[in-house]
């Protein structure tokens, strides 16, 4: 099943959706609603009474438009883009022994076909991440690596767009990467029976039309299932929380030169199994 959070024509509430063909039939409460109710709809046609709405007729909104609590990211979890780091800073490559954890707000969650606000007074250096995202379906704490796969519902897109300029002058991840609108988030959650493995989707990203990263997520230095495992330890984890599973090469800052998004660039952003996100930059001061 594919699920959206949308809003109609004729009204601009966001409300929960699945994608049957070219429509998406309306169900009733938001997608955290649903996961927790522990609720698997297999064929949409079920609700006959449901109002149904063409595709190209609705709003897309982030299907968690406003998450409970922060989205969990994982840092340098691809050897490419740890090495291509290195490079930029001209450092040794050091693998982590753990996965690197940092979160984003909830303000920063945006739509997957929404532009990005670009504060021009902040940050001079917007780089993009393409990056798997899990939604958990099932709370626990301790969850043990074998188990881990049972407590996913989904899978979608995350962009961890970074102010890197911002993320430097602050010696750390987070306040870099949780502006305002700087994590664009869909379009839809498949869910984890129709997605298969996590291990061995395509991940790329273009910015105008030409591409930047394409890379495979079975190229994880921490698979999904070892990133849960390790988050939980300790730490519960409830349905409805979403963790973006880290990038692989192509960023920005260190290309040669390097390069930074500009006012009107558009940044599509795909997963196979998923979709795309289609995102343009919006520059203001």
């Amino acid at each position: 099943m594919r699920y959206l959070t949308f809003s109609a024509p004729e009204d601009p509430t966001p409300r929960l959706g699945v994608v049957d063909g070219e429509r998406v039939v309306a169900l009733p409460g938001t997608l955290v609603d649903y996961i927790r109710s522990g609720s698997r709809e297999t064929r949409p046609s079920r609700h006959n009474n449901a109002p149904t709405y063409r595709l190209d007729q609705i709003r897309w909104h982030a299907p968690i438009p406003r998450p409970s609590k922060n989205v969990f990211c994982v840092g340098r979890n691809y050897l490419t883009h740890i090495e291509e780091g290195a490079r930029a800073r001209g450092v040794g490559v050091k693998l982590p022994d753990a996965p690197v954890f940092f979160t984003k707000a909830p303000t920063s969650v945006n739509g997957p076909f929404d532009d990005i606000p670009w504060d021009r007074s902040v940050t001079h250096q917007v780089d993009w991440e393409a990056e798997l995202g899990v939604i958990i379906g099932r709370t626990g704490r301790n969850i043990s690596r074998a188990d881990a796969l049972d407590h996913v519902f989904g899978y979608t897109i995350v962009n961890d767009v970074t102010a890197r300029d911002v993320q430097k002058n602050h010696f750390q991840f987070f306040k870099g990467k949780t502006l305002d609108g700087f994590c664009p988030i869909g379009p839809v959650v498949v869910s984890a029976d129709e997605f298969g493995h996590p291990q061995g989707k395509q991940i790329t990203l273009k910015v105008n039309g030409i591409q930047k990263q394409n890379g495979n997520t079975r190229d994880m230095i921490f698979a999904v299932d070892a990133i849960i495992a390790s988050l939980s330890h300790g730490l519960t984890l409830e349905a409805g929380d979403i963790i973006a599973c880290g990038t692989p090469d192509g960023c920005g800052f260190a290309r040669t030169p390097p390069e930074f998004l500009q006012d009107g660039d558009v940044m599509e952003t795909a997963i196979d199994g998923i979709g795309a996100m289609r995102n343009r930059i919006a520059a203001h001061s």
